[in-house]
């Protein structure tokens, strides 16, 4: 049954791949493998914006509210944001950090520091099409299907005869921890699509498609001091200007130049604003927290996950189940809640499978990858050692990375993450502790790897 399973889901996305590769400049897009329906995107939109806004502050100047609301709203009067259905809604965020983002169904969010860093109206539209596009392709839960298409079905059947929110469902399934951040997070053909759709948006409105190309070049060459945040959210898939140069080639000609009119106002009134205050209650709470003081206990338990088993203390928890791609291995202690309720894990082990983008390559190529996805996922994440160590794991090879971000306790953070290519996709296994508390840990990191064993 698992091998039949797989099997659909390879040729389904080889035949989204051939789909893509035969596409023409100006050819429409189609949204890609999905087991969420519309209504679930719009549900689970609604409930991370509501997350979205305890986090962060909203922009109380109705000017400014009113000129991106008109801005967003010509983007979905196309033809491509009418027939998705979805109902697109936008909030400005006193956030200096040049981002933007929108989450399923529609709800789109933009940071003061994008708007500051724009040189045109065009350039702004050219972001919110883009966001837009990951929209309409419906990116984000393309993501989560294909990373979790063995028990969604049936937990996606349950959270529509349930009680409670759907992302509350997902955590139950042990996909819950960061999923605020993984709905943000897409694979560079993600970024190519929602650029090359984005343009035909801009197109159809009036505006410059080629504005969005220049401000990302913009964002590169500018480097250190603003390119950073957006890229990690967003990587870069390569030749932007030049695809997008293609894309226009194989519209309809139009005449470009449409603005609102009010870009120089909303510029100066962004600039007026003063940066978010620092939470005091939250940067007193971090202080306080602590890591488990209770050393793992000398009994062990078994975990049967996705196609391996895997052996972890007694007296810490697997929270997932057989069915679950991603299973999260820690004590109760370990997982912290902080701003906007989002729960990281500072403490413990974490263990999936990651789809690399493209064809499957060499275990080096696809741990490179991954590790690109994880420092997307987590923007002081680093690479601790440029080297890694080459092992086997239940006589498979396998490579050890560390990396290194910073812990949800306060300090540094260690995380040593173990991936091994295996038919399901590549299987990787993060173990996560405070730096002062890792090597303490690192017996019980290491039996737990050596009680690995594929199915």
């Amino acid at each position: 049954m698992l091998r039949n399973r797989l099997l659909s889901l390879t040729l389904a996305v080889l035949c989204a791949a051939s789909a893509a590769s035969a596409r023409r400049p100006g050819d429409p897009f189609h949204p890609g493998f999905n087991l969420f329906s519309r209504q679930q995107d719009i549900q689970l939109g609604q409930e991370s914006a509501a997350q979205v806004r305890k986090q962060y502050q909203v922009v109380q100047n109705q000017f400014l509210q009113d000129y991106l609301k008109r801005v967003g709203e010509r983007l979905a009067t196309t033809k491509e944001a009418k027939e998705s259905g979805f109902n697109f809604t936008f909030t400005l965020l006193n956030e200096p950090s040049i981002n933007a983002f929108a989450l399923p169904g529609g709800p789109m969010f933009v940071f003061t520091g994008l708007m500051k860093a724009v040189d045109n109206e065009a350039q702004l539209a050219g972001v919110m099409a883009h966001e837009m596009s990951h929209v309409i392709l419906r990116h984000g839960t393309n993501q989560m299907s294909k990373a979790n298409f063995l028990q969604l079905p049936a937990l996606l059947a349950g959270a529509a005869v349930g009680n409670g929110s759907l992302i509350g469902q997902l955590a139950q399934a042990g996909m819950g921890l960061g999923l605020s951040s993984m709905l943000l997070k897409f694979s560079r053909s993600d970024e190519s699509q929602a650029d090359l759709l984005g343009s035909h948006l801009m197109a159809e409105t009036g505006y410059n498609p080629i504005e969005m190309a220049r401000f990302f070049e913009k964002l590169e060459a500018d480097g250190g001091s603003r390119g950073p945040q957006f890229f990690s959210d967003h990587p870069n898939p390569g030749n932007r200007m030049k695809a997008i140069e293609e894309e226009i080639q194989g519209l309809p000609q139009r005449t470009y130049g449409y603005q609102t009119g009010e870009f120089v106002e909303a510029k100066t009134q962004v600039a007026r604003i003063a940066p978010p205050p620092k939470t005091q209650q939250a940067a007193g709470a971090r202080e306080n927290l602590a890591p488990p003081s209770q050393a793992p206990s000398s009994s062990w338990r078994q975990l049967r996950g996705q196609a391996y088993n895997v052996s972890y203390p007694g007296n810490w928890t697997a929270f997932g189940d057989s069915s679950s791609a991603a299973v999260t291995i820690a004590p109760r202690e370990g997982l912290v809640q902080g701003a906007g309720g989002r729960t990281s894990v500072g403490y413990g082990a974490i263990l999936s499978y990651f789809f690399p983008d493209g064809a499957r390559s060499s275990l080096a190529a696809e741990t490179d990858d991954l590790i690109h996805h994880l420092r997307a996922a987590n923007a002081g994440m680093r690479q601790a050692s440029p080297s890694q160590r080459h092992i086997k794991v239940s006589d498979n090879d396998a490579l050890v990375s560390m990396l290194a971000s910073d812990s949800p306790y306060g300090g540094a953070e260690t995380d040593a993450l173990v991936t091994v290519s295996r038919p399901e996709g590549l299987f990787y296994m993060v173990f996560i502790a405070p730096q002062k508390n890792f090597e303490q840990l690192r017996p019980t990191f290491e039996q737990m790897l050596g009680s690995i064993r594929f199915q």
